[in-house]
């Protein structure tokens, strides 16, 4: 990448590796690498620098620290910011759709909310033992819009459990249930994605990985497209303007025990 791309980068941090044949990117605010408008800014920019890498295989992200990412800020989920803050954040995925680079997760600590579908949408997720991955919006009032997309395409039924019931699964259960597609020791993660990539994906044409990346998750990708812009209303339109949603928003910023009303 240019040197007056990653000048422009805020919380995101990127690295080369096999000669231009990996990117690592590195969600870089921590101890929690909350993906807020300057980071989901900054991954777009990326994003869109990576598609011009002509050599590139694979774009792959970690977290700075001992966690992958806590999610999305919920400061940004207030009614007054929340339909911009949402439809950045989709437009990251309908970017990274649109870029056709095969992609990776490497998870690590807690892998929580806008972490998970982030990393759930990943072509390859590398899940290293001690991590703990969920979609806890249901606590807090709210559910996941990409998650409620892509948990069921990775888990099945299960991928709708985790999601209405907000549970976490530690690192052996992310592999039983396909939403990690290899577990491994804490700290080995990076090397493991590295070695994949070297014994799999060095020896591939760049453009031909992309071409196949794109058929190979073609219907995903037509149930994303369709399926973000009505989640996104069921979100915006509907679930916003419900009293409990916004108390469970409400509730966790003021760190006490939301009141539901049913309303």
């Amino acid at each position: 990448m240019t040197a007056a791309v990653l000048d422009r980068l805020t919380k995101v941090y990127c690295r080369q590796a096999f000669d231009g044949a990996l990117l690592w990117v590195t969600l870089d605010a921590p101890p929690g690498n909350v993906l807020d408008a300057e980071m989901i800014a900054s991954l777009r920019r990326v994003v869109a620098e990576a598609r011009q890498l002509p050599r590139l295989r694979l774009l792959a992200f970690v977290g700075a620290g001992k966690h992958f990412s806590y999610g999305a800020s919920v400061e940004e989920h207030r009614p007054e910011q929340v339909r911009e803050m949402l439809g950045a954040f989709h437009a990251l995925f309908r970017d990274l759709i649109d870029a056709d680079l095969p992609t990776a997760a490497c998870v690590r600590g807690r892998c929580l909310g806008g972490g998970l579908e982030l990393a759930a949408f990943c072509d390859r997720v590398v899940v290293e033992a001690g991590a703990a991955l969920g979609q806890p919006e249901i606590k807090l009032g709210v559910f996941a819009p990409v998650g409620s997309l892509v948990l069921p395409w990775r888990c099945g039924a299960a991928g709708g459990e985790l999601l209405l019931t907000g549970r976490t699964v530690d690192a052996e259960e992310a592999g039983a249930l396909r939403l990690a597609d290899q577990v491994c020791g804490a700290g080995e993660g990076v090397q493991a994605i590295e070695r994949w990539t070297q014994e799999h994906l060095l020896p591939l044409s760049p453009s031909s990985l992309r071409l196949a990346r794109r058929a190979a998750r073609l219907e995903i990708h037509h149930r994303l497209r369709d399926g973000l812009a009505e989640v996104e209303r069921l979100y915006l339109d509907d679930l916003m303007t419900t009293p409990d949603a916004r108390e469970g928003i409400a509730a966790f910023l003021a760190k006490r025990p939301p009141i539901w009303s049913g309303a």
